[in-house]
């Protein structure tokens, strides 16, 4: 798009200005179509902003970090490890919770939480997601105080880049990337962490006896760690992450975001002899809020796609504020509504209360809502059945009928239970299961035993009278054959939680007849 557009500017001044011609061509020759990254050197400051990012980036890593080491009792036969997600086991556990893999519609929940929660944050506070919490800001944030420890601030980063090679400058890189490599392992080594049991699995990490798998992955986050945090920076909110290209949609006028003041700190000039010219704005143009901007850009240049709201550049400019004899805040979180009220000689109001946030934090209720009640009302106990296909029934030799189901039924306790099987639909029937003694019927249900935290499959076979059949009204005709609908009613013998499962039972045509 930029081609064009030059050649039309030229094809516009041609006829009158010479000059301006040249001067055009000249530019565009001298931009490059690409051009390489300008490496920046975030400077330190303190300030309020600094802090809460301080105390938030130990809350985050620390929550990382030690998680997968909390412990949560959930009796025998089930891991004690508060957060896990079991792969071999088929299982995610979270505190109280287990969820199976059936349940993979809460993950969808969560997912979908997630996200409005994100807008209605982004609609009220901005960016604060990715200048505070996101996990490229918080591990970027960790890297970048190493590089400060170890190789000084702002200033002295640029001269050890410019200085040539030397001993001193090979220690410090080696002591810089060495560290960045022990934290990129840690994190690395963290995550597998949430798939296993911990103390086990740290043990045989260090052993030389985890699985290669295992192996895999801790390289894989470590070099992406590494790689991320300590050499691509800012170039991934910029470049690689979606979410600046979301955010407009996000955004409007009332949503607090980091602003410059321009009405107040326009037209902007240096202090000249310790004193400012009463002409000019309150910026003094010291370019304090450039230096410690961790993604390099100017915040008073306007909204930027590079800015992620972390506020630094305000802690900056409040420590200059006050040294000329002005008030703090020319650079601040607010919204541009009040930003042009401000300009415009009026009062600003922040409105949080708009259609938009409404509609947030509506959804995000409602999903909240079905979330909280499909987990009230879960059940422990879950069957499958599925009726056979050859033979679809058997004539038996006094004249009854007998059809045979695959029936699973899912326990998930973490003890053995009894389950009592009954069938509805059928006035007269006896069960059976293959390999158990016990014959079920009408007022005795058969008895049937799962193992903790598992499924068993059994084979039930299931038979009644034609005459039996011939009173249910609901049985239809299909050519020389009749279903008549049924179900499998499982009941836990102990705690009396039940669950059905529809079926039918199959009976040649003539049974109807019998009566």
């Amino acid at each position: 798009m930029g081609a064009p557009g030059n050649k039309i500017a030229v094809h516009d001044v041609a006829a009158g200005d010479a000059e301006t011609v040249a001067s055009v061509r000249s530019q565009r020759e001298a931009t490059p179509l690409y051009v390489s990254r300008i490496k920046v050197h975030p400077a330190r400051i303190a300030g309020t902003f600094r802090r809460i990012k301080w105390a938030i980036l130990a809350l985050c890593l620390t929550v990382y970090y030690v998680a997968p080491w909390l412990r949560w009792d959930r009796g025998p036969n089930a891991p004690h490890q508060a957060l896990l997600i079991d792969l071999p086991g088929r299982r995610a556990y979270f505190f109280w919770l287990e969820i199976w893999p059936q349940e993979i519609y809460y993950l969808t929940g969560l997912l979908i939480l997630a996200a409005i929660g994100l807008f209605l944050v982004t609609s009220l506070l901005g960016r604060v997601w990715c200048g505070y919490a996101c996990p490229q800001t918080v591990w970027t944030d960790l890297f970048m105080q190493v590089e400060r420890l170890i190789e000084g601030d702002r200033n002295a980063r640029i001269r050890l880049d410019r200085a040539p090679p030397s001993l001193s400058k090979l220690a410090k890189r080696a002591a810089k990337h060495s560290a960045w490599l022990v934290i990129a392992a840690a994190t690395g080594g963290a995550w597998v962490l949430y798939f296993q049991d911990a103390p086990t699995a740290l043990g045989r990490i260090f052993s030389g006896q985890a699985a290669v798998g295992t192996y895999f992955f801790i390289g894989l986050f470590t070099a992406t760690t590494y790689t991320l945090a300590g050499w691509a920076r800012e170039q991934v909110c910029t470049y690689m992450c979606p979410w600046p290209r979301f955010q407009s949609a996000m955004l409007d006028d009332e949503s607090l975001i980091v602003t410059y003041e321009a009405w107040r700190g326009e037209p902007r000039g240096k202090l000249k002899g310790g004193t400012k010219d009463e002409k000019l704005g309150d910026c003094i143009d010291c370019m304090k809020c450039v230096a410690v901007c961790p993604t390099g850009i100017d915040i008073r240049d306007g909204q930027q796609l590079e800015c992620i709201g972390c506020g630094l550049c305000i802690d900056a400019c409040n420590t200059v504020m006050p040294m000329i004899g002005r008030p703090n805040n020319l650079i601040a979180f607010d919204t541009l509504a009040n930003q042009a009220a401000e300009a415009a000689g009026g009062k600003a109001v922040y409105r949080p209360i708009r259609s938009r946030t409404i509609i947030y934090a509506a959804v995000l209720l409602l999903v909240a809502g079905i979330m909280v009640a499909g987990l009230a009302t879960r059940s422990q106990i879950g069957v499958d059945v599925l009726h056979e296909r050859s033979p679809l029934f058997v004539l038996l030799s006094g004249g009854n009928i007998r059809n045979g189901y695959t029936v699973r039924i899912l326990n998930k306790s973490h003890v053995t239970k009894s389950f009592d099987l009954r069938i509805d639909g059928l006035d007269d029937y006896a069960v059976t299961a293959v390999g158990a003694d016990q014959t079920g019927d009408k007022t005795h249900p058969l008895v049937l035993e799962t193992p903790p935290d598992g499924v068993e499959t059994f084979r039930i076979y299931v038979t009644t009278s034609g005459a039996a059949l011939a009173r249910n009204k609901e049985k239809k005709m299909e050519g020389q054959m009749q279903e008549t609908p049924i179900a499998f009613g499982v009941a836990d013998h102990g705690a009396g939680e039940s669950v059905s499962h529809g079926s039918f039972f199959i009976a040649p045509a003539l049974a109807s007849e019998e009566h």
